[in-house]
């Protein structure tokens, strides 16, 4: 992949960052609904900073041979292993849908408590995750409220 990076800090002008990321995915090989998947999950990220979080921050996006890693760090760093655990089986979480949207947009996602604050990655694979059938996922997540037929 190219040395094409982004970094910039989080700003309130969601939808310039949102073709920031745009631009950078597509440069980096994401098309169709992968690219926008993986604009909509930055976006949740964000608005999550605004809302849950230190208000402030920075996107770094970089891409390389496995796809595409958009890391949104939080200067206020309250976002846990334990929120990310929880988004699994209850969506709202008492709040909203933003980290179970981007826990299913994304491939991967990882998180990473610095001095700096909370640092969530998300990446996104070149080609397309293989398929998993919801049943499975909600096995998986140990969703038991949602028997499989």
């Amino acid at each position: 992949m190219s040395a094409f990076g982004l970094r910039c800090p989080i700003d309130p002008d969601l939808g310039y960052l949102r073709e920031l990321v745009r631009l950078h995915g597509r440069h980096n090989g994401l098309t169709g609904e992968r690219l926008e998947d993986l604009v909509l999950a930055v976006n949740e990220a964000i608005t999550n900073v605004f809302d849950h979080g230190g208000r402030a921050g920075l996107i770094t996006a970089r891409g390389h041979a496995e796809g595409v890693t958009v890391e949104i760090l939080d200067v206020g760093g309250r976002l846990t292993p334990e929120h990310l655990a929880a988004a699994h089986v209850n969506p709202t979480g008492g709040g909203g849908f933003g980290l179970w949207a981007i826990l299913h947009l994304c491939d991967e996602v990882t998180l990473e408590q610095t001095r700096q604050g909370s640092v969530l990655g998300l990446h996104m694979h070149g080609r397309p995750a293989p398929i998993i059938p919801l049943e499975r996922r909600r096995r998986s997540a140990g969703d038991s409220r949602h028997p499989t037929r």
